[in-house]
């Protein structure tokens, strides 16, 4: 089943600081989500509110410090339409041999906010898992919700974009951010 029509990001959560690279919670995978009760949508609309306030596509809960296996999106595809999603248990699908074509487009983090690099990904990928009630979801695009997509879930394997980067990309995406830190200060966006 595709969600993307009939999803409806969660409202009324409060903004939490988000969580940077090198923070334990960020480098190790999360934690399954085996309840779907009103804790956890809290926890959804707590991540909607903070992905729109640090004006993110994406966010998964170690980006907040929560130790589970969701995230949440808002992001278009190459033709621009907007998808809209929460995945908890993200698996993710990717094209292989002559279906596989890759975008080396820049890449940015919340959690290494204000900095940016190119970093290689295929262009199209789908994710199966389930939604806030348990239910089976799938989302599926090109362009930049493919690199949503695996971005994502990446977070929720405790792989982070930076450490998919040479020494020298890492290297000028940490200057970067520093370059940028007046502009977020601990707490950042909240």
């Amino acid at each position: 089943m595709s969600a993307d029509a009939a999803s409806v990001l969660p409202t009324g959560g409060t903004v939490r600081p988000i969580t940077r690279w090198g923070e334990a919670v960020m480098h190790r995978p999360a934690r399954p989500v085996t309840t779907f009760d009103a804790s956890l949508r809290a926890l959804a609309a707590d991540m909607v509110a903070t992905m729109y306030a640090a004006q993110g596509v994406g966010l998964a809960a170690c980006q907040i410090g929560e130790d589970l296996a969701i995230f949440v999106f808002d992001c278009p595809d190459d033709n621009d339409v907007s998808h809209q999603g929460i995945v908890c248990n993200p698996v993710l699908q990717l094209p292989e041999g002559r279906d596989r074509s890759l975008d080396d487009g820049d890449e940015g983090c919340l959690s290494f906010p204000g900095a940016f690099v190119a970093c290689a990904r295929p262009d199209y990928a789908r994710v199966t898992g389930l939604d806030l009630d348990g239910n089976a979801v799938e989302y599926e695009g090109d362009g930049l919700l493919a690199r949503c997509l695996q971005h994502e879930t990446d977070h929720t394997t405790g792989m982070v974009f930076g450490d998919r980067l040479s020494t020298r990309l890492r290297k000028k995406l940490t200057k970067q951010m520093e370059s940028e830190a007046e502009s977020y200060p601990p707490g950042w966006p909240a």
